[in-house]
């Protein structure tokens, strides 16, 4: 089994012991991380939704993200992907959301936004997560550390959540 499966399948365990639900929010990703969680048998229990946005006018339309964002801080931003997960979590209703954007490259960086660099952001409730991460490598490295980065971070929410319940 590979590390995503696994960080998949903990994730669903946590999520059905808090009966729970998570939807995902991607870019750069284009479904990865919503293709990792399922993998797992049973995860309609517990999956909500996916949205793959890949262009500005999407994560507009789908999410709710407001346009002037785009031009004042682009999309690959701390801004642009806390809205993408409180739009996804918003019109899922799931109570965990998490959303990435970034450049995986080969090209497309720049001097402030490398090839690599990625924002995450996590939603549980009110509890809104966001770092930004520069990962090494060609493009499918990237995308997959960025799918795996994503995964740990819900699995740190929920065991949070967890830990909170007693």
């Amino acid at each position: 089994m590979d590390d995503l499966t696994r960080l998949a399948g903990l994730l669903g365990e946590h999520l059905q012991r808090l009966q729970a639900q998570v939807s995902t929010a991607e870019s750069c990703t284009g479904g990865g991380i919503a293709e990792a969680i399922t993998r797992i048998a049973g995860s309609s229990a517990w999956f909500e939704a996916g949205y793959v946005t890949y262009s500005n006018a999407q994560k507009t339309r789908q999410l709710d993200v407001p346009q002037e964002l785009f031009a004042s801080v682009g999309a690959v931003s701390q801004e642009v992907v806390q809205a993408m997960a409180l739009g996804a979590q918003r019109h899922s209703g799931a109570r965990f959301a998490v959303a990435v954007s970034g450049v995986a490259g080969p090209g497309g960086g720049s001097a402030s936004k490398p090839v690599g660099a990625v924002w995450l952001c996590w939603v549980a409730g009110e509890q809104i997560i966001a770092r930004c991460h520069v990962f090494a490598g060609d493009r499918d490295a990237v995308r997959r550390q960025t799918v795996k980065a994503a995964l740990e971070g819900l699995v740190g929410l929920c065991a949070g959540e967890n830990s909170k319940q007693g």
